[in-house]
Parts: structure tokens; C-alpha cells; sequence
């Protein structure tokens, strides 16, 4: 009975123990090969590869992604990295294409409504493409005609 709850216990147990540790492919892509400024899944560069050995060797030490990738930074510097961190300077990268988003939006919504807008005149406009006529002069027009019709 006890060699079954244990043999239980462990099956249960052992998903997350080795959730805990990441494999050397979730790192790739988020690191970048010094030399080609590639990530480390496309390079093929002799120091990629000796990159994709540590990181596979510190994987399977059980190293946290977040060790490896200090480790990396130390010995190669913040550019191998993917991803800029969020922090300080950094967040520029991070806002600026945003802001570009937000500004563009705008812009395109301003000019939509200024479309829209001018459009109502045109729609006025009769079959010739001509805006209507005064009332004052339609008016005098109809009476006019009228008068050629008697």
C-alpha cells in the first residue's frame, strides 16, 4: 500500500518538478548570437553554438531562465538579449512604438472624420456635380419657367 502512494505521489509530483526546469529551446529565442545579431534557433555561428551548449548544460543543471540569461548578460553584455529589459532607458523601446501607434491612430481618425465631413457637400451636390442652388434663386428660376410654359 505504501509502495503504491509513493509510486502516486511521485507521477504526481514529477510534471511539476521538471516544469520547474527549462529546456535549452524555450531560451533560444530569446537570446541573440553576439556575432550575427541573430536569434540563437536561426544562427549557426561557431559562438551560437557554444551559446546553445551552455545553455543546454545550465538546463540541465536546472538553472532558471532568469540565471541563464544573467549569467549571459555578464559575460556578453545587456545585447544579447531579445528582448531590451523594462527598465531605465529601456522603456523606450517599449513605449515609443506604442506612442507611434496611439499618434497614427489619431491622425487617421482626424483625417477620417475631416472626409466624412467634406463628404456631406459633395453628396449634396446634384447629377452635374454642381452644389444645389440658392432658394432665393431657384425660386426666381421656377417663375421664370413658368412663364415660357403658359
Amino acid at each position: 500500500m505504501r509502495l503504491l502512494l509513493a509510486i502516486g505521489l511521485a507521477l504526481v509530483l514529477a510534471p511539476a518538478a521538471s516544469a520547474a526546469c527549462p529546456s535549452a529551446a524555450d531560451l533560444e529565442d530569446e537570446l541573440i548570437c553576439p556575432t550575427c545579431k541573430t536569434t540563437l534557433d536561426q544562427s549557426d555561428a561557431p559562438v551560437a553554438r557554444r551559446i546553445k551548449a551552455y545553455v543546454a548544460r545550465r538546463a540541465d543543471d536546472c538553472a532558471s531562465k532568469q540565471q541563464i540569461k544573467d549569467e549571459l548578460v555578464a559575460q556578453f553584455g545587456p545585447s544579447v538579449l531579445a528582448a531590451p529589459p523594462r527598465e531605465g532607458f529601456h522603456w523606450l523601446a517599449w513605449i515609443l512604438p506604442l506612442a507611434g501607434l496611439l499618434a497614427a491612430a489619431g491622425v487617421v481618425s482626424v483625417l477620417v472624420w475631416r472626409w466624412s465631413r467634406s463628404r456631406s457637400v459633395e453628396a449634396a451636390a446634384d447629377s452635374n456635380g454642381r452644389p444645389p442652388l440658392d432658394p432665393e434663386l431657384e425660386r426666381r428660376l421656377d417663375r421664370e419657367l413658368a412663364r415660357y410654359d403658359r
